[in-house]
């Protein structure tokens, strides 16, 4: 085994995750290389101190700049605001060393374009933090699909709810400014990779973007609540998604549907131990969906619990994300999603906002 030196760009929610994955990684799925958290950097040297002593750092950065040079750190996690993630990466990739940015790549199209770019041209590993579609069951409904399981496939359906905003008496805070903290750019990535994790590429979207509660104590909402998409995949399919951050009642609303012409697949994030499963086949009167009970039989699963149903939880997505991003370092291939893969998603959201603002139809080859 050897050791791979981690800086982590950012201690808060997302930094703390991803810190508590490098390391739990190697003692659950026993990695060749093992992570060693060597740097923390954060918004002020004091809070990268705090970071350092709560999350086991050798050491504190005074700022990501120094953190990224730091001879130690031989790979770079970025869990910071959208809109350092273009500069930190670029340094990063400048010096050889492999990036795991968390989603969205960046705050802007031009700058996931630039950072894919920096990272195709440096040759080394990178990947897009989107934990929630690593799920063993939405794992077990990419091979579902790629088996033929459901036939021809006619249909997709995803969304991704929240209501912590749905409250109007909630007071203005970060999250009401700026278009990266809005809707689209917070909750909408996520369903859209699934989309396209599960059905393929997206060629054409239709769709609304809107601010319901445009005004909240303390300030104005500048950007997105909630969001409806009708879309066309490559392969001729229809689809629809949904974010809102609106969803009364909606915790972790991340959910698809997909319909083929032999079988179904259900899915919701809030029961993410579990997948629905219809196969046409059998007495009419018989057939129905059934509920899988992820197991070890299921990708990903086995190395946190042997016991089928017990279950795995929100961090153990962040572990398998780690376990890939070693291994795609420890291999040099690259592995799901990658930064040209956040790009794709980052080239829907931008084709959804031309869409919303012009009334029409977009083709996301046009953005």
């Amino acid at each position: 085994m050897k050791e791979i030196g981690i800086g982590i760009v950012g201690g808060g929610y997302m930094g703390k995750c991803h810190a508590v994955a490098m390391s739990a990684v190697g003692a659950v799925f026993n990695t060749a290389l093992r992570p060693r958290l060597v740097s923390v950097a954060a918004s002020t040297p004091e809070s990268a101190a705090r970071y350092r002593d709560a999350f086991g750092f050798d050491r504190a950065a005074p700022d990501w700049q120094a953190l990224v040079a730091d001879p130690a750190v031989e790979a770079v996690v970025i869990a910071s605001p959208q809109d350092s993630h273009r500069a930190i990466a670029e340094a990063a990739f400048a010096l050889g060393k492999p990036v795991l940015c968390e989603k969205p790549l960046a705050d802007t199209l031009e700058n996931a374009r630039a950072m894919t770019e920096a990272a195709e041209a440096a040759g080394v590993a990178n990947m897009t933090g989107f934990n929630y579609i690593r799920t063993p069951a939405s794992q077990f409904a990419r091979q579902l699909i790629a088996d033929g399981t459901l036939g021809q496939l006619t249909w997709f359906r995803g969304e991704h709810t929240e209501d912590f905003l749905a409250d109007p008496t909630i007071p203005y805070n970060w999250r009401c400014e700026g278009r990266a903290n809005g809707n689209m750019g917070d909750l909408a990535p996520h369903p859209i990779n699934a989309a396209l994790a599960l059905m393929g590429p997206i060629t054409d979207v239709m769709a609304s973007v809107e601010c319901v509660h445009e005004h909240r104590t303390g300030g104005r909402v500048t950007n997105d609540d909630h969001a409806q998409i009708m879309c066309r995949f490559a392969g001729g399919v229809q689809g629809h998604i949904y974010s809102s951050r609106l969803a009364t009642g909606r915790k972790m609303g991340y959910a698809y549907e997909i319909h083929g012409t032999q079988g179904a697949i259900r899915f919701d994030q809030e029961d993410q131990n579990a997948l629905w499963l219809y196969r046409a086949e059998g007495p009419e009167a018989e057939r129905g969906f059934r509920k899988i009970l992820t197991g070890p039989a299921h990708p990903d699963f086995e190395p946190f619990c042997l016991g089928p149903g017990h279950g795995t939880g929100y961090m153990d997505t962040i572990i398998i994300e780690a376990k890939d991003f070693l291994r795609a370092i420890e291999t040099g291939e690259a592995v799901w999603p990658t930064f040209r893969d956040g790009l794709a998603v980052a080239e829907v959201v931008d084709a959804v906002w031309r869409s919303s603002e012009a009334g029409a139809w977009c083709e996301v080859t046009q953005v």
